[in-house]
């Protein structure tokens, strides 16, 4: 029978797709159902990670039989003074090197939504840019969430509060302390949505 975790696997991929109705067939149910129980037998090093340009968040876990153990989690910071190129060369350096030390199996990336400050939105979207050319060449198994995604698969609510879904975080990773600074705390999110969501329709497959 199904553990509890993968039926609340079930429930989120339900939620997930309710915008979607008419795709969600009979079919596509069963193999929902089926991809949850081979997901729960899966091993996966999952990198998270939350765009930036001032500070990009990174978080890695190991998802094993459904339970999660973190690997390492921290920021790549570029120095303010910096010119463009030189910071968007040192987010790909940083980026190569997590990649290289952990090879993560899937990546999850944070979706991005720009701010009034458009000059700073599009920095960071070179940035992101930056990330996703250099993950691409690590693996295709490239995935995308939005905030409210994440929210959703952390808590249960898509409209949670920063802060319960850092407590949420702390718990399901079994941390002594909320993980710092919040870049980080939002990476592991990432890293956690994706462990937690089915992906067989690649409705998040970037």
């Amino acid at each position: 029978s199904l553990t509890e975790k993968a039926k609340a696997n079930l429930s989120l991929s339900l939620f997930i797709f309710q915008k979607r109705p008419k795709s969600l067939t009979i079919r596509k149910i069963k193999y929902i159902i089926f991809y949850i129980i081979v997901w729960e037998c899966a091993v996966l090093i999952i990198l998270g990670i939350d765009p930036g340009f001032g500070i990009v968040g990174y978080g890695v876990i190991k998802a094993e039989h459904g339970n999660y153990e973190v690997l390492d989690y921290g920021v790549i910071e570029t120095p303010k003074n910096e010119r463009l190129p030189v910071r968007l060369a040192m987010i790909e350096s940083c980026t190569k090197q997590l990649l290289a030390r952990y090879n993560p199996d899937e990546i999850a990336v944070e979706e991005l939504f720009f701010t009034k400050n458009i000059t700073t939105g599009i920095a960071v979207a070179e940035a992101r840019g930056v990330i996703l050319l250099t993950c691409i060449k690590h693996t295709g198994k490239l995935y995308e969430y939005t905030p409210m995604q994440i929210k959703q698969a952390i808590t249960g609510y898509g409209n949670a509060e920063k802060r319960q879904v850092q407590a949420m975080v702390k718990m399901l990773l079994k941390l002594d302390k909320i993980p710092k600074p919040d870049d980080a705390a939002d990476a592991l999110a990432a890293a956690l949505t994706h462990a937690q969501t089915n992906r067989l329709s690649d409705l998040f497959h970037i």
